[in-house]
């Protein structure tokens, strides 16, 4: 679990609660089903309009990164590619078959598997970058599915208040109802610019760090298997790869 996630989240809201509160005024106006539904509804559709369906279900599924970050295997797996180049160097790089099973990763297995059917460095390489900017563009637009829910739902709040107003000016003939109806009506506008800068923005931004750690570990599964390809000293491939650990 996130905690800094979780704290954050928990904190922006209990500031505008409590600023609420404060002023004097009640918690439970906030609470409008009406207004949550035309911004969270409206901002569903926009975003399911904009993107594909494999990058809009990626978008969905990575969100739970945001409070259960996926473990970093980049240390194990710069321990692994240091006592693979040690094997390879005494008894050969065919000595790593067995290691392919033993390999949870699909990326890693792939690679390990093109190091022992004997290609070259610059092959391996150039295989696995090809996978690389696959994985690497879809989580990227993944993140940006909440990108673009940021954008939309201050403008979906916007029409929520219109609509609220226009509900309003139809009981211009009851005064007493007007300062109420008004307040409810731009409780939209409240639900939308706070599920842009709280939920969607606050989501997008922490997908693109974690998708940015998970792609420095794969370049660094790359450089490693291409220096076992190319026969160099494990030592110097241990310094090497140790800059790739933060």
């Amino acid at each position: 679990m996130d905690i800094l996630s979780l704290l954050g989240l928990v904190i922006a809201v209990a500031g505008i609660l409590g600023g609420q509160f404060l002023e004097g005024g009640a918690v439970d106006v906030l609470l409008q089903t009406a207004a949550f539904l035309i911004v969270f509804g409206g901002t569903l559709g926009a975003v399911m309009v904009q993107h594909p369906m494999q990058v809009f279900l990626t978008g969905i599924k990575m969100a739970k990164w945001v409070f259960v970050r996926p473990k970093s295997e980049a240390r194990q797996l710069s321990y692994r590619l240091i006592a693979w180049s040690t094997a390879a160097r005494k008894d050969g790089i065919l000595s790593l078959e067995s290691q392919i099973k033993t390999v949870n990763d699909p990326f890693v297995q792939k690679g390990l598997q093109l190091l022992v059917d004997g290609h070259s460095a610059e092959k391996i390489r150039e295989v696995m970058e090809i996978d690389l900017n696959s994985y690497e563009t879809l989580r990227w637009q993944g993140a940006r599915v909440w990108e673009a829910a940021a954008g939309y739902s201050p403008t979906i709040g916007i029409l929520g208040a219109v609509l609220g107003l226009v509900h309003v000016m139809q009981s211009l003939g009851e005064p007493a109802k007007l300062g109420a109806g008004i307040a409810v009506a731009f409780i939209a506008t409240i639900y939308g610019v706070g599920f842009a800068n709280l939920v969607f923005l606050p989501i997008s931004g922490k997908l693109k760090i974690l998708i940015q750690r998970d792609v420095t570990t794969h370049e660094m599964v790359i450089d490693g298997l291409c220096m076992i390809a190319n026969a160099e000293n494990p030592h110097y491939i241990e310094n090497k790869l140790k800059g790739y650990l933060p």
